[in-house]
């Protein structure tokens, strides 16, 4: 009874949530300053990544490229192992495995429109312009999925509470979380899929921030196996989760159990 209760609640609060995304208008916020995002994105995509046309590695775009040929092509026992198919020394996947799926993922969809792109061994250094046309595209889409409704989800879990924020920032606020030069310039320009992990830690953050503390530890284990990177945010939901767990009466309950066991549980399968 107690756990209907919790699951109503949870989704009245949702119900709520989006009711005043609705009422303060921040679609047209979002929509206006996203689409602004996404054209400085496209913008900084038509100039070269770093390594263009320098061989023998052509820097993260060929690495990027690289994992996608590999994945596509091998089966997954073999990902991560150095074999005859698999010359680890040149650009071998060393990232975790949400992101060889997430390779698996765009390389065939290279691999449908532009096969050659992602062939076995001859496409080392492929950079034809369809071949690029279709990798920005797979960053782009990423951006828009994953971190662009992450952003929006944090936007709306913080500022739903009128003593979080005035409506007037909101635009700003918005626009500081779409338009990091640091984020466009290292995944549009030089080349790589931080906003996955990113978005993935931001959306976290907003469902710990709106009391889903399960929803949030999944989405941080998601992104913490996607990039490892996003170790260097552990200690800040850890500290979180653990500080909450203690303040309760009894710290040590069935629920937090589950949540633990559960996190080790996703943690485990990925690995």
């Amino acid at each position: 009874m107690g756990k209907t209760k919790k699951v109503r609640e949870s989704a009245r609060d949702d119900f709520d949530c989006w009711w005043w995304l609705i009422q303060n208008g921040t679609p047209t916020v979002f929509i206006t300053v996203g689409l602004f995002a996404l054209l400085v994105r496209v913008a900084v995509s038509l100039h070269p990544y770093s390594g263009a046309a320098n061989p023998p590695k052509f820097g993260d775009y060929e690495a990027q490229r690289h994992w996608m040929e590999i994945t596509t092509n091998l089966p997954v026992k073999e990902w991560y192992r150095n074999s005859s198919s698999n010359d680890l020394s040149y650009w071998g996947l060393d990232y975790p495995p949400l992101t060889a799926y997430q390779s698996f993922i765009h390389g065939s969809f290279l691999r449908f429109f532009h096969p050659q792109s992602v062939a076995l061994f001859t496409s080392r250094g492929h950079e034809s312009y369809l071949g690029k046309l279709l990798m920005r595209w797979t960053v782009l889409s990423s951006d828009a999925l994953i971190f662009f409704p992450a952003v929006l989800y944090f936007i709306v879990v913080r500022y739903k509470q009128p003593s979080r924020g005035l409506k007037s920032e909101l635009p700003w606020h918005t626009a500081a979380l779409l338009l990091s030069p640091c984020l466009i310039l290292i995944d549009h320009g030089h080349f790589q899929f931080n906003c996955i992990s990113l978005g993935f830690t931001i959306g976290a953050v907003a469902a710990i921030l709106s009391g889903k503390d399960f929803v949030g530890s999944v989405l941080y284990c998601l992104a913490l196996n996607h990039k490892q990177m996003s170790a260097y945010f552990a200690p800040a939901f850890f500290s979180h989760l653990l500080g909450k767990s203690l303040r309760q009466k009894h710290p040590i309950v069935e629920e937090h159990l589950q949540l633990y066991g559960g996190l080790i549980y996703i943690q485990h399968s990925l690995f």
